[in-house]
């Protein structure tokens, strides 16, 4: 038995953040519950997003297996819902994996980019977290470039799909809560569909929206195992050779691509590479989305409706 498919969706409405492009400084009017001022929680629009996504996803066939999640605040609320009903139902617990591999991506900037709370600071608000002694990769807190985000989320998925292959319990599907830029890649890579030009809007990333994958007819662990990623280089990302056409692990078809008919507002904030994913140097190029439709967010373009806010990664 293998895995059969995965789930991706990423979270809804945050609270904002502001960062100080020339000297890395983040700043939050409201307070991270992690204490980390690039870690929000979800705005109260988001808690209502998170809630009608924790509906839709007790209804998915089949039913949701395995758990993981960016470490990042917004994302474990988001999944929180959903989490809680099933564990309430199963009058237990539900283990959400922590996977620092899943994180944010905050682009090429100059200083050191955010890191995430640990373990021990996330269970103080979410007690059914788990987070394996080794993760299977994190980010470079030097930044990163376009293509190093995709290896890095291929790397990831190659692993935990590998994992979930080898459970003597035998799961067909995994749930995964993430970030815009990296649904969009976690789609590419599973996909193996990388378009020429990196902007191009293929994989769909609104807040709380659904994405469904679906393993290829008859793939199971396909392609060579790649080195392993290690802390002492953690620029390099080990090649997964994920790229034309192949997919991480045999591949995958996407069946379902940012779903919102769930979602009481539909499609929001949706987002996509700008081509140039570096912390603009002038401060002054940072607009608030909640005037502008789109918004310059620190290299990166978002659009969508207002209503989040920010300056800074969504």
């Amino acid at each position: 038995m293998v895995l059969e498919v995965i789930y991706v969706v990423r979270h809804g409405y945050r609270s904002n953040w502001v960062v100080d492009p020339q000297t890395g400084t983040y700043t939050a009017n409201i307070p991270s519950p992690t204490g980390i001022p690039s870690d929000p929680a979800l705005a109260s629009y988001g808690v209502q997003q998170a809630e009608q996504l924790g509906t839709h996803l007790s209804q998915v066939d089949p039913p949701v297996d395995l758990v993981y999640s960016s470490p990042f605040y917004r994302c474990i609320q988001t999944l929180a819902p959903f989490t809680n009903a099933r564990a309430a139902k199963a009058g237990g617990t539900t283990k959400v994996t922590v996977e620092p591999g899943l994180g944010e991506f905050y682009g090429l900037a100059r200083f050191d980019h955010p890191s995430p709370a640990k373990i021990d600071v996330l269970n103080n608000h979410f007690p059914h977290l788990h987070a394996e002694l080794e993760p299977t990769i994190v980010p470079s807190t030097k930044g990163e470039s376009i293509p190093q985000l995709h290896d890095r989320l291929a790397y990831c998925l190659h692993h935990l799909i590998a994992r979930a292959d080898a459970d003597p319990s035998g799961p067909r599907s995994l749930l995964i809560c993430t970030h815009a830029a990296s649904m969009i890649a976690i789609g590419r890579a599973l996909t193996g569909q990388m378009p020429e030009e990196e902007g191009e809007e293929d994989f769909r990333c609104f807040t709380c929206s659904f994405s469904k994958f679906a393993r290829q007819q008859g793939k199971g662990g396909e392609g060579r195992e790649p080195e392993r990623w290690s802390v002492e280089s953690a620029d390099a990302v080990p090649d997964v050779d994920w790229r034309n056409g192949n997919g991480v692990r045999g591949g995958w078809e996407c069946v379902v691509n940012g779903d919102c008919s769930f979602l009481s507002g539909g499609e929001e904030r949706g987002w996509h590479f700008s081509g140039d994913e570096a912390f603009l140097a002038d401060p002054n190029a940072f607009n608030d989305a909640a005037n502008t439709k789109t918004t310059t967010t620190g290299g990166m373009e978002a659009k969508g409706s207002e209503g989040e806010g920010g300056k800074g990664k969504l």
